[in-house]
């Protein structure tokens, strides 16, 4: 029940923390970070720990399948250049750096180094899209930053796994070689095999809170399978991801593929949120334990730790914006090359997040310098996410980047298309008056969208229905609050209208903001 009620106060506290992210323009990983280490040094704050294994499947395979599922192999196709300077080239670097720091500056075990490069070399997408969609910078910038958010776990969970199995004298090199090699291609297969056995049971059961339920079991269950197997759960389920994210949205219905989406997004949100916090109630534990020894010598550390992370994304982000510039030219390369300014901004986007937070959580007990280590991860988390989130905005707004209306350009040509598709579809249908009245609102539509509006936003008749529709919930709420009718009929009426609403509103109305 104490573990309950803690868990029930942190989300309390991520509630009220999230206000002044969301009024302040503050991405909120950042916010949950600050509330994570205030909580910790709260006298009576509770010590809460959590088992290593379990601290990866349960923050990082929803996080990564929500992520892969919105992203298309075409894109990571497209982008292969950056995504490989970013995703593979960037986290080794990173890695060795700190590794480097860590046996030079702090005399870690060679292994233990490694494991603290791998934990705080990848970054996460989730502070930096979540600022970035503030503004109206290129597609491609998104693109690469979810991509590498996806690949750069792989190889950093690679690295990690092998330097903790090697510290930790489980296995030898000798064996580690060939699990190794075959972890990313044995994922990627795995998570193409079982997401086609998904494709057969999940469309039987959506709909159905079986089915709800089964998404979960089938998410967490991936990730647990290529663990069992030694395989690269994070590629696996990237793999699992794309492939339902092809096929699943045409074999479900509207409602059902809604209501997915909502639960996802809690729940992902939920476990962010729990993630950020108890990584700083961990810390409160870590620091008491590095008082014991040298504090001031552990801050330094972490610090350094910090500035390296920070400095050698720069570095290299600049230098293959060189790179990528000269193979563009040589006609290597045929996507157009990122600005310099765009890559500043790129290499301004390291923020440490999820994956950090929960690789230093999975470190065994008894690991070699794991206070050492966390507390470092800690740092870094906190001083990218509060530096570099806090400035990453102004930067924006100095370098004065061109907008990128290819977007909305997309969006209008493809909502043109589709309009035209349904007037098609009624022009065989003269005699029929239903017909000729759906062929007057889409004439309408079209005329709205070759303006560049969208018809539910601008469009007379929308939103006539809309203040139609606000008309019957008022006297819905009233004949149920005189007793006309029972709950249960007031419940479907209003689900009906809620759908009519949806049908009659722009998107924009009903997305969900955090906080």
């Amino acid at each position: 029940m104490a573990f309950f009620e803690s868990m029930l106060t942190l989300m309390l506290v991520a509630v009220i923390a999230l206000q002044p992210s969301r009024r302040l323009g503050i991405p909120y990983p950042t916010m949950l970070a600050i509330a994570g280490v205030l909580v910790a040094m709260l006298p009576w704050a509770p010590g809460i720990s959590i088992d290593p294994a379990l601290a990866l499947a349960l923050f990082i395979a929803p996080a990564l399948f929500d992520a892969a599922y919105d992203l298309p192999p075409r894109a990571l196709k497209q982008n292969w250049i950056p995504l490989i300077s970013l995703a593979g080239i960037a986290v080794v670097l990173t890695a060795a750096a700190v590794a480097w720091v860590g046996v030079a500056y702090a005399g870690l075990p060679v292994a233990a180094a490694i494991a603290l490069g791998a934990i705080v070399a990848p970054p996460d997408a989730a502070a930096a899209t979540a600022m970035l969609g503030r503004f109206n910078l290129p597609r491609r910038a998104f693109t690469v930053l979810k991509g590498e958010s996806l690949l750069n776990d792989a190889v950093a969970l690679l690295i990690f796994g092998a330097a903790v199995a090697t510290a930790s004298g489980t296995v030898s090199a000798v064996e580690l070689a060939p699990q190794l090699a075959l972890a990313a291609p044995g994922g990627v297969v795995l998570g193409i095999l079982l997401g086609y056995v998904y494709m057969r049971i999940g469309p039987r059961l959506a709909g159905t809170l079986g089915g709800s339920l089964f998404e979960f079991v089938a998410t967490f269950g991936v990730w647990v399978i290529a663990e069992r197997l030694h395989l690269s759960a994070v590629l696996t389920m990237v793999a699992f991801a794309m492939v339902i994210a092809r096929d699943m949205p045409d074999r479900i219905s509207a409602r059902n593929r809604i209501r997915s989406y909502s639960i996802w997004e809690a729940a992902i949100f939920m476990l962010n949120v729990l993630a950020f916090l108890l990584m700083g109630m961990q810390a409160r534990t870590t620091v008491l334990q590095l008082y014991q020894r040298d504090v001031g010598f552990a801050i330094s550390f972490a610090v350094l730790v910090c500035l390296t992370v920070v400095l050698v994304r720069i570095v290299w982000l600049l230098l293959s914006n060189r790179v990528i510039y000269y193979l563009h030219a040589a006609g290597i390369y045929k996507a157009s090359a990122p600005t310099l300014s765009m890559s500043l901004v790129g290499s301004w986007c390291g923020m440490r997040g999820l994956v950090t937070l929960a690789t230093a959580l999975a470190l065994p007990e008894g690991f070699p310098s794991r206070d050492l280590i966390v507390f470092s991860a800690l740092t870094v988390v906190l001083g990218t996410l509060i530096v570099q989130g806090l400035t990453l905005g102004p930067l924006i707004r100095l370098l004065k980047l061109e907008r990128d209306d290819s977007m909305k350009n997309d969006i209008d040509s493809a909502r043109l298309a589709l309009i035209d598709a349904a007037l098609e579809e009624l022009e065989p249908m003269q005699d029929s008056k239903a017909a000729a009245t759906l062929r007057g609102l889409y004439r309408g539509d079209r005329e709205l969208a070759t303006q560049g509006l969208n018809p539910r936003e601008a469009g007379e008749v929308d939103a006539l229905k809309r203040q139609v529709i606000q008309a019957k919930r008022s006297k819905l709420a009233a004949m149920r609050r005189l007793g006309v009718i029972d709950d249960d009929v007031f419940h479907v009426l209003e689900e009906e209208l809620d759908w009519a609403e949806l049908g009659a509103s722009h998107p924009g109305r009903f997305e969900v903001v955090e906080g």
